[in-house]
């Protein structure tokens, strides 16, 4: 009699489990499978901005210049900041051969993206006249010596082929291009 109750509640053990699988528990998913420790984590939908204040105070701990005012308008406060706004002028050499000329307006390019990517350049571009300033980089940098720096660092202007010249310039913090 031992040797049949064994098998038996073996069977009936089987059974019941499956059983209790097929109905699903609180703990098992549409598959089945056992869902353990789940965690339900909101991100928020909105990115949490900054005050003025938390700006202003983080512009200036780098060094930045920076004055707020009121719009009349809106009311809003508006924070403006320094940067420094570089004119790209072409200058009386031009000595080089085509090739030399494409290989150094490739380089130019990469170095403009690559101030665009280290967050030293925000705007870069050519004007569309043939005029003596051939274009103009706007730097987000806290000193005109820096900007200077990085303006005179382009292989344009290292080849002799573009001066640099570089004023102060206040734009509103954020605001963006229309």
């Amino acid at each position: 009699m031992k040797k049949l109750i064994l098998p038996f509640l073996c069977i009936f053990l089987l059974v019941s489990c499956k059983n209790e699988t097929k109905q699903g528990d609180s703990n098992s998913n549409e598959l089945g499978t056992a869902v353990k420790d789940t965690v339900i984590v909101e991100v928020p939908k909105v990115p949490i901005e900054k005050t003025i204040k938390e700006i202003k105070e983080a512009l200036t701990a780098k060094g930045f210049k920076t004055f707020e005012y009121v719009d009349e308008t809106t009311k809003d406060t508006i924070l403006m900041q320094q940067y420094f706004m570089a004119f790209l002028k072409r200058s009386a050499i031009k000595m080089q051969n085509e090739e030399e000329s494409e290989r150094l307006q490739k380089l130019h390019m990469e170095h403009l993206s690559k101030m665009h990517e280290l967050g030293y350049a925000d705007i870069s571009g050519p004007f569309g006249d043939d005029g003596d300033i051939s274009g103009v980089t706007i730097y987000n940098v806290p000193t005109l010596k820096m900007a200077d720096s990085l303006a005179k660092s382009d292989p344009m202007v290292q080849a002799g082929r573009l001066e640099i010249e570089i004023h102060p310039w206040w734009a509103a913090k954020g605001i963006g291009l229309r």
